[in-house]
C-alpha cells in the first residue's frame, strides 16, 4: 500500500512553495513561539495559526471559508503546517488569534520582515512614494441618523457620530468637492525601488493627508506625493525627519512650477497600482482592528512582489 504524503499533493510550482523558499519564516515564528509561550497555551500553535491567517488575507477568506479551505485544500494544509489528517481549527478561533496577536505585536513581525527585505536589497528609502487610500465602514448610517434625531442634534457630523455611532472612531471624510465617505483613511509608504510597501497606517477618515503622513514618514531620502502633502504639516513632517519633500503644488500656488510636477506625477504615476486592486470596504470596526488588518494585506502584498521579482522569475501558477 502506497503511502501519500500532503507533499507530494502540493506542485514544486505552487505560489506557496515560492513564499516558503523566497522569505525565512523562521525570523517571525520565533518571535510567535515566544508569545505562545508567554500566554501559556499551546493548542495549534501560533505559528500555524498565524499562517492561516495569512492564508486568510492572502485570498480573501472569511473565518468559515478559511476553516473549510483548511479542511479540503491541501496547499492551505501545506502552508499552515497542517497534516493532512489533522483535525483543523474552528472559525471561532481565528478571531481569538488576532486579538492574542494584536496589533502591537503584527507591528513587530511587518517590521521583521520589512528588514529582511532592506537586507536583501528589495528596499531602499532612496525614493519614497507616500499616498492616502479610503476605507468604508461596517455600516450605513441610518441608525445613527435616527439616533441623531432622536437626540435633537442638527447635523449629524464628525463631532456628532462618536456620540450616537456604534463604530466609535469612524468618522465622514471628503476628497476634493465631490467625494465623501464614512469610515477610515489608509496612509502608505511605497519603496519606489522595488514597489513594495514600507509603512501603513489606518486613521479617521478625516484626519488630512498632510498630518497623516508622520505615520509613513520614512527615515532618509525623498517623498514624492500628490497635492496633499505640499501644505505646511506635511512639511514640518518632513523637515523633522530629514527627508527632501518633493510634492504637487496646488494651482494656487505661487511657487507651482507645472513642468516639475509633470515630472512628479510620471514618477509617481508606476506605484498607484499599490491602490488599484485593494478591498475599500474594511472587515472589521475600529481604527486597531482595521490597522491588523492593513499589516496582514502590506504582508501579503509585499510576498506577491518578492514572487514577482525573484530572479530567475517565477513560472506560472499550476
Amino acid at each position: 500500500m502506497t503511502m501519500v504524503s500532503l507533499e507530494d499533493l502540493v506542485l514544486q510550482n505552487n505560489v506557496y512553495r515560492e513564499f516558503t523558499k523566497l522569505f525565512k519564516f523562521k525570523k517571525i515564528e520565533y518571535r510567535l513561539v515566544k508569545l505562545e509561550k508567554r500566554l501559556g497555551r499551546t493548542g495549534y500553535g501560533m505559528v500555524k495559526l498565524f499562517k492561516a491567517l495569512l492564508y486568510q488575507f492572502m485570498e480573501d477568506l472569511s473565518d468559515r471559508e478559511l476553516e473549510e479551505c483548511l479542511k479540503v485544500n491541501n496547499v492551505c494544509k501545506w502552508f499552515c503546517g497542517f497534516d493532512l489528517l489533522e483535525k483543523v481549527p474552528d472559525h471561532s478561533l481565528f478571531g481569538q488569534t488576532r486579538a492574542k496577536i494584536g496589533t502591537e505585536m503584527l507591528s513587530k513581525l511587518f517590521g521583521i520582515m520589512r528588514e529582511q527585505l532592506r537586507e536583501e536589497g528589495y528596499m531602499s528609502e532612496v525614493f519614497t512614494f507616500v499616498d492616502s487610500s479610503h476605507l468604508i465602514a461596517k455600516a450605513n448610517l441610518w441608525k445613527e441618523r435616527d439616533k441623531a434625531i432622536q437626540a435633537r442634534y442638527e447635523k449629524l457630523n464628525n463631532s456628532v457620530l462618536p456620540k450616537v455611532a456604534k463604530d466609535k472612531s469612524a468618522r465622514i471624510g471628503c476628497k476634493g468637492k465631490n467625494k465623501f465617505w464614512y469610515g477610515f483613511k489608509k496612509h502608505v509608504s511605497v519603496d519606489m525601488q522595488s514597489g513594495m510597501i514600507n509603512k501603513v497606517a489606518v486613521t479617521p477618515a478625516n484626519i488630512i493627508d498632510a498630518r497623516g503622513l508622520k505615520h509613513v514618514c520614512p527615515n532618509q531620502g525623498a517623498i514624492y506625493g500628490d497635492k496633499g502633502y505640499c501644505t505646511a504639516p506635511a512639511r514640518k513632517i518632513a523637515a523633522k525627519k530629514g527627508v527632501h519633500l518633493a510634492a504637487i503644488k496646488c494651482n494656487n500656488m505661487k511657487t507651482k512650477n507645472r513642468d516639475l510636477d509633470r515630472w512628479y506625477s510620471k514618477m509617481r504615476s508606476p506605484y498607484e497600482c499599490v491602490f488599484s486592486k485593494s478591498n475599500k470596504r474594511v472587515r472589521y470596526m475600529g481604527v486597531e482592528k482595521n490597522q491588523f488588518a492593513e499589516f496582514m494585506n502590506a504582508i501579503c502584498f509585499n510576498l506577491r512582489r518578492v514572487v514577482a521579482l525573484a530572479d530567475p522569475p517565477f513560472a506560472a501558477i499550476a
